[in-house]
C-alpha cells in the first residue's frame, strides 16, 4: 500500500514537470517569434553639441510596433553627426535630437535658427547664487540711471525687465544640462534674437545686470514699467523744473515814410502880350 502510494506520487510529480517545461518551451518560443527590429542606442552618455563616434553607438532590438519616429538602425547614418541635447545611456538616437547634417560639433550646434549666444560676465547673485543651468530660462533686469530732458543733472535711478523668458545655453564654459547641481561661476551664454542681443548689450552698458530664474513651464510674458527710487520707498517724485517761457517782443514798427512838404502858397500874374496870355508864379 506504501508503494502504491510513493508511485502515485512520483508520477504527479513527473506529470508536473512535464507541464511546467512544456510551458516553458511554449513561453520561449512566444518571445522569439515578436516582431522586432535593430534600434541605434546611445551605448554611453553624449553631451550635448558633440559630435557622435560609432563607440558612442550600439544596437539594440525593438519591438517593430514601437520603434519612435526618427530612429536609426544603422551605425553608419549617424558618423559625424552632432547631438544637440544630451543623450543618455540606453536611450535612442532620434532625427529630432540632432543638428542639421554638416554642423561642426560645439556650442554653435545647438543655437536655433534665427538665433545668437551672447555672454555676459555675472557673480553668485547676478547668476542666482549658480541655479542658473544650461536649459534654464531666466529673465534680464537692468539697474541704471534714466536722464530726464536731456540732462545729467536730472538722472534718477530705476530697475527695469529688459528681457523675459531667455534660454540659458551654457555657464562658464560647460554646456551640459544633465546636471541640476548650482555652479557659481563667472560667465553666462544666453541665446538671443538679434534684437534682443542689441537690448542686453546697451543695457549692461549702461548699468548693473541681474538674470531673474523662470519657472519652466511659465511661458506668458509680463509687461511692467519698472520701479524708481522714489516708488520703492514711497516718496514723492521731485517735480522736474518748468520749462522757461518765452515772451513775444514785439518789434518797433518801421517809422512811416514822411510826405514830401507840400510847396507853400505861390503868387501867380497873368501877363498878357500881344494876343498870348501867359501865367508867371513866384
Amino acid at each position: 500500500m506504501k508503494n502504491l502510494k510513493a508511485l502515485g506520487l512520483f508520477v504527479l510529480a513527473a506529470l508536473a514537470s512535464l507541464a511546467a517545461a512544456v510551458y516553458a518551451a511554449n513561453w520561449v518560443a512566444q518571445r522569439g517569434s515578436i516582431d522586432a527590429d535593430k534600434v541605434i542606442v546611445a551605448a554611453s552618455d553624449i553631451p550635448l553639441g558633440s559630435k557622435i563616434l560609432p563607440t558612442m553607438l550600439s544596437t539594440v532590438d525593438w519591438p517593430r510596433g514601437s520603434i519612435p519616429n526618427g530612429a536609426f538602425h544603422d551605425i553608419q547614418q549617424l558618423q559625424d553627426r552632432v547631438v544637440k541635447v544630451g543623450v543618455l545611456r540606453g536611450e535612442a538616437v532620434l532625427e529630432g535630437k540632432l543638428a542639421p547634417v554638416g554642423t561642426r560639433g560645439g556650442l554653435a550646434a545647438v543655437i536655433a535658427p534665427g538665433k545668437r549666444a551672447m555672454t555676459v560676465r555675472v557673480n553668485d547673485v547676478v547668476g542666482v547664487a549658480g541655479f542658473a543651468l544650461p536649459g534654464n530660462h531666466v529673465d534680464v533686469v537692468v539697474n541704471a540711471q534714466t536722464e530726464q530732458g536731456g540732462k545729467s543733472d536730472d538722472a534718477r535711478q530705476i530697475s527695469k525687465t529688459v528681457l523675459e523668458n531667455v534660454l540659458v545655453l551654457a555657464v562658464a564654459q560647460e554646456a551640459d544640462r544633465d546636471e541640476t547641481k548650482p555652479k557659481v561661476v563667472s560667465a553666462v551664454t544666453l541665446e538671443l534674437s538679434p534684437e534682443e542681443a542689441e537690448k542686453l548689450d546697451l543695457a549692461r552698458s549702461v548699468g548693473n545686470l541681474s538674470l531673474v530664474l523662470r519657472n519652466q513651464i511659465d511661458k506668458d510674458p509680463v509687461s511692467t514699467t519698472g520701479i524708481t527710487k522714489h516708488q520703492l520707498f514711497g516718496t514723492a517724485e521731485p517735480t522736474p523744473p518748468s520749462a522757461p517761457v518765452k515772451v513775444a517782443v514785439a518789434k518797433p514798427a518801421a517809422p512811416r515814410a514822411r510826405p514830401a512838404p507840400l510847396p507853400s502858397a505861390a503868387t501867380c500874374v497873368e501877363v498878357i502880350q500881344g494876343g498870348t496870355s501867359t501865367l508867371n508864379c513866384f
